[in-house]
């Protein structure tokens, strides 16, 4: 993982609405309407915040007929452990690719001269 991934990772974890909602799915699997009723939040807000858990990893979705036919979403929480330390740190920024060098302001009016 680099130093960009790390980030998105912790990103997507580090919103108190989005641990509401990984601990709502934590025990079984949940379709969009259910979570949004158990976590007092608008469907349109909880997809926004279920993309962002989804694309880091931490839930997986997919779609049940029921009898009737209606197509439901449900989300599962993916197991997951973390360990954030020094080590893990600066092996993500080593794994990452070396920014460029912006030109400095000096050589920048000099090339447009």
């Amino acid at each position: 993982m680099n130093a960009e991934q790390l980030s998105t990772w912790l990103t997507a974890i580090a919103s108190p609405q989005r641990m509401r909602i990984l601990a709502t799915i934590a025990d079984a699997p949940l379709h969009v309407s259910e979570i949004a009723r158990r976590v007092q939040m608008s469907r349109a807000l909880l997809y926004m915040h279920l993309a962002k858990l989804e694309e880091a990893g931490f839930i997986t979705g997919h779609h049940e007929l029921t009898e009737d036919g209606k197509a439901l979403k449900f989300f599962t929480a993916v197991p997951f452990t973390s360990t954030l330390d020094l080590a893990t740190l600066v092996a993500a920024v080593a794994a990452s690719p070396k920014p460029s060098l912006a030109p400095t302001e000096a050589s920048s009016r000099e090339s447009s001269t």
